[in-house]
């Protein structure tokens, strides 16, 4: 017995030696059972990266050195493959990072030095800057506080470098999103002076008090109120420096063999400073400056009043306060453990990561006829424990079906949407948001944190309508490339082990933009019930029919587009039975025209067309601030290729202008970026707006730029037996006027709306 042990134990001994792959990588250094164990080097022959250190297993364990051809090298702790743990890597072009890593992504705390000067300290998120830390470019600006994602987002101040040199110039403390300022904050220039207000995507974009000195008590209690950062936190570079020693390493537990596994990772740039100092206000040197309570519409400056001295730090500042919480508000409510909604949250998520990823490795190919039907779907169990083909969850036990995978797998294509984006913006780690819906229907919406996309609870009556209708929607959103409707990227139900069924639909969200849409509205073209109740209107609500005291006026072809093509589409759904859908009608107020007239509008609303910039005068530093108080568009040329893109889920063709000659423009927002125009989407427009007088004698119309975005929703109620009988029942009993009431058949239903619509965009004869 003994001798047996003494020889197995020899055979185990590890022994030095060469080991040569069938793939060609090259293997030198001590052997156990075959594989790499101990201290060894590595040479991948595709790749020619070049790895010298610890092995444990057949993988890199423990300290240890990789080359790349490129020039970049990385030296210090692996763990079961990966770099993990504390090292450093410096590449060819002399950046560096020295700090943790993770499955060879940086995280934790780490310093970055860029090769441009630029530095990072601070905390890392699988290879992103995410946390707290502090960012100093290589021109002395300097950034403290939370990133998200690689860029400034949270609380934190940015710190000008100053007209003398070093820092102490300009600063801006406050709330950051994606790299510019959204949210309240306190801007203070080197010369003297503060604004004190609420920011949209790095815009002044509301109310807010100019004045030479803000006071101290005011400020101190706004840090201590968590509304403006604590810089006295996370300041200086020792709060910010990764410890050297004693850094925990986590074992992946993944024992990828080094044949498979080609060491590669991605340097993520330098980020840019997101607009320079503010020059928008001249600050006085005077202590006796005046106190103004300014009003901006995303930068432009509405109104300017003049408040008493002492008004900011008594009824003003409690107004202010007062305020605070509400600067920056999203529509609906985060679903966190808990919640109503929280277990069927996870189911969907779980549910549509399953189902895109069982149909993407399916080659790409046409919708076929047995991809419609019964036999297209599909269903599977999801126990919480897991199965052979499924995870294991938190949520209870539950079926999952998926209706017509594949022809849905071709409308995201068919829209452009990456698989892999699909995925993580619904199934990733943010948690979803739930809205009631504003109508009558009962459906629940859930919106995702990035607002690309929104899931819809449906009755099983218009799950019905949706899949007899599915063939003839995908022929329609294929032949008009700039439809309307609603766009429809997946149909599922969850059963959970409860019972209850839960049907719905994911689509896209059409108000997905980096501007703020100021109003909303859901028209129908009827009038019985179409009021929005005697609520605070926000930005959030959704008004309706009766509330719109709002005339638009397009350009005469972009007019005529539109028109056509809801013509079109409402031709579509009357053809399947299908009213009660609506036109949703969003738009971003961008800044008012100072010009009010009398009770009719004169012939031309629009007195001067839009101005419209070459792609060379658009690349000018400052050329555009010239037009601050209105829309610009720009002709795109010979660059095709634009500089931003539409959304996430757009297709179709560019508008031309008329103004351009027309080429193709994009619409340029002075100070917040340029986007491109399609139908529906970043629509420039001029709107009229009519307002009673104090006395009641006329009205006037206020005329303000505005960006629009339009589609048409809930198209799948067909004028069924119910709907019949709604129509019956309101004529008769209520006696109300058959034509003002919204449950009619489609024919009349559709030439009612189109009507309507035509009226909200009326001709503009100035341009006829």
């Amino acid at each position: 017995m003994h001798e047996r042990t003494a020889s197995a134990a020899s055979d185990a001994a590890a022994s030095a030696g060469e080991l040569t792959l069938p793939n060609g990588d090259l293997y030198s250094g001590t052997l156990s059972c075959g594989l790499p164990e101990g201290m060894g080097r590595y040479v991948w022959s595709g790749s020619g990266c070049v790895y010298s250190g610890g092995w444990r297993r057949g993988m890199r364990h423990g300290t240890g050195r990789t080359w790349w051809p490129s020039g970049a090298v990385y030296e210090g702790e692996y763990s079961a493959g990966f770099m993990d743990g504390q090292g450093t890597r410096v590449d060819a072009d002399s950046s560096s990072y020295k700090g943790q890593w993770k499955l060879d992504r940086k995280h934790g705390l780490g310093v970055q030095a860029h090769a441009n000067g630029d530095v990072y300290q601070g905390s890392w998120v699988h290879g992103q800057m995410e946390g707290h830390g502090r960012y100093t470019w290589a021109n002395g600006n300097t950034y403290v506080g939370t990133m998200r994602n690689g860029l400034m987002s949270g609380k934190g101040v940015l710190t000008w470098r100053g007209t003398a040199g070093g820092g102490g110039g300009d600063s801006f403390q406050g709330n950051w999103l994606d790299g510019v300022a959204h949210g309240y904050g306190m801007y203070t220039w080197e010369g003297g002076g503060c604004y004190l207000g609420t920011y949209s995507r790095g815009l002044k974009d509301g109310k807010g008090t100019f004045s030479h000195t803000v006071p101290a008590t005011l400020v101190d209690d706004l840090r201590k109120r968590g509304v403006l950062p604590d810089i006295s936190f996370g300041c200086t570079a020792a709060d910010l420096e990764p410890p050297t020693a004693g850094l925990s390493r986590r074992n992946s537990g993944l024992g990828r063999p080094p044949t498979k596994k080609k060491p590669s990772l991605q340097r993520r740039r330098s980020i840019g400073v997101t607009g320079g100092p503010d020059k928008t206000l001249k600050c006085e040197d005077s202590s006796s400056s005046p106190i103004l309570e300014r009003e901006y519409a995303q930068g432009v400056l509405i109104s300017e009043v003049v408040l008493d001295k002492w008004s900011l730090t008594e009824s003003y500042s409690k107004k202010l306060k007062l305020g605070l919480t509400r600067a920056v508000k999203r529509p609906g409510e985060t679903i966190i453990k808990g919640h109503r909604s929280y277990d069927l949250m996870l189911c969907l998520q779980l549910g549509i990561r399953y189902t895109v990823g069982k149909i993407t490795p399916i080659p790409e190919r046409e919708v076929r006829t047995s991809d419609y039907g019964p036999k297209a779907n599909f269903w599977m169990n999801f126990p919480k424990n897991g199965s052979k083909l499924t995870p294991s969850h938190r949520a209870l036990d539950f079926k999952w079906k998926d209706y017509c995978p594949m022809v849905f797998r071709n409308l995201r294509e068919m829209f452009k949407i990456d698989t892999a984006d699909y995925m993580i913006s619904i199934s990733g780690s943010d948690a979803l948001r739930e809205l009631s819906s504003p109508g009558k229907s009962g459906s629940i919406f859930f919106l995702l944190q990035d607002d690309r996309f929104m899931i819809k609870t449906l009755r099983k009556s218009e799950v019905q309508v949706l899949l007899r209708m599915l063939p003839y929607y995908y022929r329609h959103v294929q032949t008009y490339e700039n439809t309307l409707v609603t766009k429809f990227f997946g149909l599922h139900k969850v059963t959970p082990s409860s019972g209850q069924k839960f049907r719905f639909v994911v689509m896209g969200n059409m108000f997905c933009t980096e501007l703020r849409i100021h109003r909303r509205f859901d028209l129908k073209g009827s009038s019985l019930g179409r009021s929005t109740e005697k609520i605070k209107i926000d930005e959030n609500t959704t008004l309706k029919d009766l509330d719109l005291n709002y005339l638009f006026y397009l350009e005469p072809s972009w007019r005529g587009a539109l028109l056509k093509q809801i013509e079109i589409d409402s031709e579509f759904l009357r053809n399947h039975g299908i009213m009660d859908y609506s036109l949703l009608l969003g738009f971003h107020y961008r800044a008012r025209r100072n010009q009010q007239i009398g009770s009719s509008c004169p012939q031309g609303i629009l007195p001067d067309k839009l101005t419209v910039l070459s792609e060379a005068d658009a690349a000018e530093e400052n050329s555009v601030y010239n037009y601050q108080d209105g829309l610009i568009l720009v002709q795109r040329g010979s660059n095709k290729n634009g500089p931003a893109s539409v959304g996430p889920h757009i297709r179709g063709s560019r508008l031309r202008s008329s103004s351009a000659c027309f080429e193709e423009v994009d619409l340029l927002l002075p100070g917040t970026g340029r986007l491109p125009i399609q139908l529906g989407v970043n629509m420039p427009a001029r709107a009229a707006k009519e307002e009673e007088q104090e006395d009641g004698s006329k009205s006037l119309h206020h005329v303000y730029d505005v960006v629009l975005y339009i589609g048409i929703i809930d198209i799948l109620q067909k004028y069924n037996m119910t709907k019949k009988i709604e129509h019956a029942y309101k004529s008769i009993n209520y006696k109300y006027n058959p034509l003002s009431i919204s449950a009619v058949e489609p024919q009349f239903y559709s030439e009612r709306f189109f009507k309507f619509v035509g009226t909200a965009f009326p001709e503009n004869s100035y341009n006829q």
